[in-house]
């Protein structure tokens, strides 16, 4: 085990990004030395997050190319928008081939928008020689890690190997407009939180130690709704809160999306995973719920069961917050709270995770070769969404389909 801390940079300052600083308490293998942000007010905001927390003498940055070059910054974590994400890696990767040295480069979900950005960011990253890791929190979680290992070590070594997984994610929406416009953002809710919890099911799908292609992908049911914000009063709603520049009104996003995927084991097997995506949750706040189910046994996760519960009655008139637990839709009444969001949400252990990857040289548990494969799901989804039926994995013309959510031709209202 080397004693040598990864310097870490941030490409972002917003909401994900300060998530994974608060983690950086939890790992001893890093610390943060750079934000980059193309506001720099908010960059030197999160940089003195970062001294604050103590997690690193961080610093802003004029420029990727600046960030990436100086010698204390080792790794990269892309946490910049999705409309951004082919220019950011694009910069990293002049630096490197300019003489900048990285360990490794890492990315939030999803990795790009369609299939042709994800792979375009893979052959950037290849080409520049960057060891990659595709960074998702929820197969970190630490009850998805405990439950998935104990369900395998007990149930299924006695009685088979599980058969059905359900992963859901929902809240009452995002805070920037961008997630909110499907040109930028890719589509709506299915592109935004899917890309968690399709992985999430195939992870606990798959045997522990197993790779991950020991199942296989067959055919993908998609289906996508908007249910709730292209309601005229909640289209105004988000218009006031948002600004003019997300119009549901003229280009909705999906703000519900379900998907059946159906996979295939190295014998024949047949395996479902489902998963459920929404912004148009209403409930104390976000809300990650997992099942795993096999012939003797099954395992069940709710983030929202929290063993901390508060109660403040209605003469408690204090402002609206997030306090008690990501994107909370109330301040009074019986209340959960997720005490450590960063640990239970699976920020801790991955963070830790990628940083001894990168300093050890040693591949992550995801690359960016399973972020284009995520990708690749998504947009199936989408296709098979927009076609009204299943489709076979994986269907021709995927390396160029954009979903019409993201192109702005769909209605809200079933098939463009």
């Amino acid at each position: 085990m080397t004693s040598r801390r990864l310097g870490i940079g941030f490409i972002g300052s917003g909401f994900i990004t300060r998530f994974h600083i608060q983690s950086m308490v939890g790992v001893r293998e890093a610390d943060v030395r750079g934000v980059w942000s193309p506001n720099g007010e908010h960059a030197d905001a999160t940089a003195a997050l970062a001294r604050e927390l103590d997690v690193g003498e961080a610093r802003s940055f004029p420029s990727i190319e600046a960030m990436v070059a100086d010698p204390q910054i080792d790794a990269v974590w892309l946490c910049g928008p999705n409309h951004a994400r082919v220019n950011n890696v694009d910069a990293v990767c002049t630096a490197v081939k300019d003489g900048a040295t990285l360990r490794g480069i890492a990315c939030e979900k999803p990795l790009a928008r369609t299939v042709a950005e994800a792979k375009q960011v893979k052959a950037l990253v290849d080409a520049a020689g960057l060891s990659h890791g595709y960074l998702e929190n929820q197969l970190f979680a630490p009850s998805v890690t405990r439950g998935r290992e104990l369900l395998w070590r007990r149930g299924a070594a006695l009685t088979g190997r599980p058969y059905l997984a359900r992963a859901a994610e929902e809240h009452s929406g995002p805070h920037m407009p961008w997630f909110w416009r499907g040109d930028l953002q890719g589509g709506g809710v299915l592109n935004d939180m899917m890309c968690h919890s399709i992985e999430v099911v195939r992870h606990l799908l798959t045997a522990p130690g197993a790779p991950r292609a020991s199942i296989r992908p067959r055919r993908i049911t998609g289906h996508i709704a908007s249910l709730k914000w292209t309601r005229p009063t909640y289209s105004e709603k988000l218009r006031q809160a948002m600004g003019t520049a997300v119009d549901y009104g003229a280009h909705p996003a999906e703000d519900f999306a379900s998907a059946t995927v159906e996979y295939e084991t190295d014998d024949g097997a047949a395996l479902l995973g489902e998963a459920s995506t929404s912004w148009s949750y209403v409930g104390a706040g976000l809300r990650l719920s997992m099942e795993l189910l096999g012939p003797e046994y099954s395992m069940s996760v709710n983030t929202l069961d929290s063993g901390l519960k508060l109660f403040f009655s209605r003469e408690v008139r204090g402002e609206a917050g997030e306090d008690l637990v990501e994107k909370q839709n109330a301040e009074v009444g019986l209340m959960p709270v997720v005490a450590d969001e960063v640990g239970e949400y699976g920020y801790t252990a991955e963070n830790r995770h990628m940083a001894r990857a990168f300093l050890r040289g040693t591949p992550p548990d995801l690359t960016f070769d399973d972020g284009v494969e995520v990708v690749e799901l998504l947009m199936t989804a989408y296709m098979s969404a927009e076609r009204g039926r299943t489709l076979s994995f994986r269907p021709d013309g995927l390396d160029t389909f954009v979903p019409a959510v993201a192109k702005g031709t769909w209605t809200g209202r079933g098939a463009p």
